[in-house]
């Protein structure tokens, strides 16, 4: 391919998991790609493989996403698919959740993507072409005990990028929102941050506490399969909103939105008659 005919793909959190899978995938397709980390020494693997920038990014630092953009354009010329991957989970009843916590998990998986999404948005638009891919989770539309601070910034990530949705489509950009459950990355392991527990939530967070460590290593989902799913998606002509990745993400979904339609059945009435 020529330069023009490859994607430059801008991923962050390339060190490991989906972050790295996706820098492999869209190599082993003749594109370009500028691989980032907080820990540039990550990344070194990439370093000298052609086609690949390798740039050190906390994108909870404008002034470091400002740099790695320029950087990537000077590179490349342009971004054409931007994946927002950075995050960690983090597990706690929201009374054991500090303030500091919670504000940290809002400021990388919130804040930081949603400052990265804004600084590559003026040359998609420019161009009339491009693609945000919001690595979220199943936990951007279901919940779970424990869960709180990670589903708020998911949910809220969503929210955001569903509304982006509508107001990039007249410019020619596209949204894909990546919702996948329970895949084996470090996630469930080296990046999981567990927070002071109470006897009080045993019963509900303790369960899922018991439930993570016990099946860490051997989540059903296979990250490499989840990496060349998205790059089909982002090369789709028909790209959904939403791409559910996994069993366990696609009953889940169902789940709550059958909850939430049964919800609204029972309060129909009630809600009609509120109105003059």
């Amino acid at each position: 391919m020529s330069n023009s005919e490859k994607k430059v793909w801008f991923v962050t959190g390339a060190s490991s998991g989906f972050g790295h899978e996706i820098v492999e995938a869209a190599l082993e397709r003749g594109d370009q790609v500028v691989a980032t980390a907080r820990n540039i020494d990550s990344l070194a693997h990439l370093a000298k493989r052609d086609g690949v920038l390798v740039v050190r990014l906390d994108i909870t630092k404008p002034a470091e996403i400002d740099v790695a953009v320029r950087e990537a354009t000077a590179r490349f010329g342009r971004i054409d698919v931007l994946v927002n991957n950075a995050g960690f989970s983090i597990l706690g009843a929201i009374e054991e959740t500090s303030e500091a916590a919670l504000r940290e998990t809002m400021e990388t998986m919130f804040f930081g993507a949603v400052a990265l999404t804004r600084a590559v948005m003026p040359g998609m638009r420019s161009r009339r072409s491009g693609t945000i891919v919001q690595i979220t989770s199943v936990g951007g539309i279901t919940t779970a005990p424990g869960f709180g601070a990670y589903c708020a910034a998911k949910h809220a990530l969503e929210g955001l990028s569903e509304c982006m949705k509508k107001e990039l489509a007249p410019h020619g950009v596209h949204v894909l929102i990546v919702e996948p459950g329970a895949f084996r990355t470090s996630l469930f392991g080296s990046r999981f941050r567990h927070l002071p527990e109470m006897d009080a939530y045993a019963a509900t967070v303790g369960e899922v506490r018991t439930w993570v460590k016990a099946t860490d290593g051997s989540q059903p989902g296979d990250p490499k399969k989840a990496a060349l799913a998205i790059l089909d998606a982002v090369c789709s002509p028909s790209m959904p909103l939403r791409l559910p990745l996994g069993a366990d993400a696609v009953s889940g979904i169902r789940e709550k939105l059958a909850f939430i339609a049964a919800d609204v059945d029972r309060s129909e009435k009630i809600a009609i008659a509120t109105a003059l």
